[in-house]
């Protein structure tokens, strides 16, 4: 039986290849430069590229391709072959540090906000040599940079790149004044947790709101969903199982640490968890484990569904972001210690994040902002719309102790007493754990929990990674001039911690007791991608970001633009859609299934003396929500026919939050109690039990 560790990474030129193929004056410079962030040099671009064709085509690769991010949320790739011509007639595989270092895609077919024009179309994608190249269906992919002929970025990868060196810029000044000289550099990494649905691909392809949206926009309720919670943790079905095993065999070759595998709480959902990397890692290796798993469920007549709510009434899918802070040295600044009271690094880099999240709560809340997370935020257990952090009682009362210049006496570690003798004891957590929380401390790390499980990771990363950099500058600023540092250093978090405390919650996120106590703290709630995107173009969230080099202030507001005729986009297709089917599909059978009631009711009556009570209340009934059902699909097509008419992206935005999903769901309600009010036979496509209980 094959070993993991005999095809763990074997699709992958990484260092291990690269010092097997590359000479060691080679491999040195290119480890500078992605260890440091050093210039690459074309001589070392050259043998890269040698190396890198030789190991691709001797593992069957005939092309090559930039791999890259653009505003789509989705990955792009253009292939080419290795071959050239040669006098003889024949071809000669080649592969130059050139075509490796720069490619040239249309840079005006993919989402600009206004960046570039239709006819400004030149593009250029950038080797990454911080991300290893990999082999997929006979094509050696290259990640890449994106960005236009006029240098702005019109991808995920280079702000994520910027924020990066952001934060590592600014937390290196904070440990040079604790005389930690050692560290050369320190990096943001992230275990981003993956929730998915799985369906039989049979009954998907029956339904046009998955094929068109990822998401049913009609459907009932099932008489059992996630009430019992048996599904959460629960026994994996054969043919799940047989899936998740093809879906790690397939990560593995690609090495990508998928770590953990198991049922999620709502009937077909699950959930694969990675092991922590380098935040750019992080997110490409997402990205492809999102294509990955949908691919994979194919080859076993399944439907991968990763829009952030499939299924109304249960759960939706989101993706934990697991983020830290670590030092080339090995140290986790996010790590408490045993006595984190004393641990003054930990207690800084702790304070800067939380101001920083204060300070940034709008930034944080709108890189999470789609259409799909609209529906999912604040409900089944998804966290609220309002930014909160759980610290835990231990944290928590060591914030306090500085605060009130009070003795902090410890949190004493208790046993687990479990009552028998022969389990193991061992030692209980100082601190629980809060699955309301949006931004949870757990243990060594910050689990931002509100990312919808479609959403590139990037996005989140960029403007968290950005906020703590500029507060770890505000601080670096502030201490470097201090005449006694420990002195200037323990006001400082004192009054941080007073300042922002406001953000820190250990409660229950659910209770709407909380809601209304986060807006007497000032907090906000940015229930909808209309409400949010439009403060990435706030004043003080243009200057911070510009002040970094994260963006550009054009680069700002394209990304506003895109992302506002992205939402508005996709609810307008799920519109349309619903207008399709309510027209097409559910009127038409809902219609049939009362008219052979209403002639059944007819030939009774005709033969015999029976009343007919059932089904004359059944056909009128019937006949109400079919009348509901045309009017609300007439209002949803008048509203889908004003929408282009609004050209201010703004105004556009909140018609579609105010008017349109209104409309939507008015005739979603009706057209859901007539399911459940229709012969299952006339009903034109699969219902909730069988899609939620069909695997």
């Amino acid at each position: 039986m094959e070993k993991i560790t005999d095809f763990y990474g074997s699709m992958v030129f990484d260092d291990r290849i690269m010092k097997a193929t590359l000479s060691e004056k080679v491999y040195k410079s290119l480890k500078r430069t992605i260890d440091r962030g050093t210039p690459l040099d074309i001589s070392v671009a050259n043998a890269v590229a040698a190396a890198m064709k030789d190991w691709a085509i001797e593992l069957g690769a005939t092309h090559y391709t930039h791999w890259f991010q653009p505003l789509t949320g989705l990955t792009a790739e253009k292939h080419d072959s290795f071959i050239s011509p040669a006098p003889d007639g024949r071809v000669i595989m080649e592969f130059s540090g050139k075509e490796l270092v720069k490619g040239e895609p249309d840079a005006s077919s993919f989402p600009s906000g206004g960046l570039r024009a239709t006819f400004e179309a030149r593009g250029y994608t950038a080797w990454d040599p911080t991300s290893y190249a990999f082999i997929k269906d006979g094509t050696l992919y290259i990640p890449t940079a994106f960005c236009s002929y006029t240098g702005e970025a019109l991808d995920k990868k280079v702000p994520l790149l910027r924020s990066m060196e952001a934060i590592n810029k600014q937390a290196l000044r904070i440990l040079k004044l604790f005389g930690n000289a050692k560290v050369k550099s320190v990096k943001t990494s992230v275990g981003p947790e993956q929730e998915y649905f799985l369906v039989d691909r049979d009954m998907w392809k029956k339904r046009k709101d998955l094929i068109m949206t990822g998401r049913t926009l009609f459907g009932a309720m099932p008489p059992k969903g996630q009430e019992m919670d048996d599904h959460y943790f629960g026994s994996i079905k054969p043919r799940v199982a047989e899936y998740m095993a093809d879906l790690d065999r397939e990560l593995w070759k690609l090495g990508i640490l998928a770590k953990t595998k198991h049922n999620e709480v709502a009937p077909a959902q699950h959930e694969l968890a990675p092991i922590y990397d380098t935040t750019n890692i992080a997110a490409d290796h997402n990205q492809l484990t999102m294509e990955i798993m949908q691919k994979v469920a194919l080859r076993h007549n399944l439907v991968c569904l990763l829009h952030e709510k499939p299924f109304a009434g249960v759960n939706g899918s989101g993706k934990h972001n697991n983020w830290s802070i670590s030092t080339d040295q090995g140290e986790n600044l996010l790590s408490p210690g045993e006595t984190p009271a004393e641990n003054a690094q930990f207690l800084l880099f702790l304070a800067a994040v939380i101001k920083a999240v204060d300070d940034y709560q709008d930034l944080l809340r709108l890189s999470v902002a789609t259409a799909g997370n609209d529906h999912r935020l604040g409900a089944n257990e998804a966290p609220p719309a309002v930014i909160s952090i759980f610290l835990g009682d231990e944290l928590t009362a060591v914030l306090n102790a500085i605060e009130t210049d009070t003795p902090y006496g410890g949190t004493k570690k208790e046993k687990m007493q479990l009552g028998v003798d022969v389990l193991p004891k061992f030692s209980k957590d100082t601190t629980d754990r809060n699955r309301t929380s949006p931004f949870a401390f757990t243990g060594n790390k910050f689990e931002f929990r509100m990312l919808g499980s479609s959403n590139s990771i990037s996005c989140a990363n960029i403007h968290l990674n950005a906020a703590v950099a500029e507060v770890l500058k505000q601080f670096a600023d502030e201490l470097e001039s201090a005449k006694d540092f420990n002195s200037a250093m323990h006001d400082l978090i004192k009054r941080t911690i007073k300042k922002h405390k406001r953000i820190i919650f250990n409660g229950n996120g659910y209770d709407d007791e909380w809601i209304k106590e986060a807006e007497k703290r000032g907090l906000m709630n940015l229930k909808t991608t209309a409400d949010a995107m439009p403060h990435i173009c706030d004043k003080k969230n243009v200057d911070m970001l510009t002040a970094h080099g994260i963006f550009t202030e054009a680069e700002i507001f394209s990304r506003r633009d895109i992302m506002l005729e992205n939402y508005i986009k996709t609810v307008n297709i799920e519109a349309v859609t619903m207008v399709d089917m309510a027209r097409k599909e559910i009127i038409p059978s809902v219609a049939k299934f009362a008219s052979d009631t209403a002639s059944a009711v007819a030939v009774k009556k005709s033969v015999t003396e029976v009343a007919c009570k059932y089904e004359t209340k059944l056909v009128s009934e019937l006949s109400v929500l079919i009348d509901e059902m045309d009017t609300a699909t007439s209002e949803l097509e008048s509203a889908v026919s004003k929408l282009k008419n609004i050209a201010d992206i703004l105004e556009a935005s909140e018609f579609v939050r105010d008017t349109m999903i209104a409309a939507m769901d008015k005739l979603r309600s009706a057209a859901d109690k007539a399911e459940t009010m229709t012969a299952e036979d006339y009903y034109p496509f699969p219902t909730y039990d069988k899609l939620l209980f069909g695997v």
